[in-house]
């Protein structure tokens, strides 16, 4: 499980200083099956 969740997205708010995301959980979806990092805006992606 990943220590700290980084986001860039300044106007969320949940964001907080130091690009750290804030939210107590953390809900991700996939508008289609993503084969590469390039169809998804997760920068950690990994094909399984």
């Amino acid at each position: 499980m990943a220590k700290d969740v980084l986001c860039e997205v300044n106007s969320c708010r949940h964001w907080d200083s130091g690009n750290k995301c804030g939210a107590e959980t953390i809900y991700i979806v996939a508008h289609k099956e993503a084969q590469t990092s390039t169809e998804t805006d997760c920068q950690t992606f990994e094909m399984k």
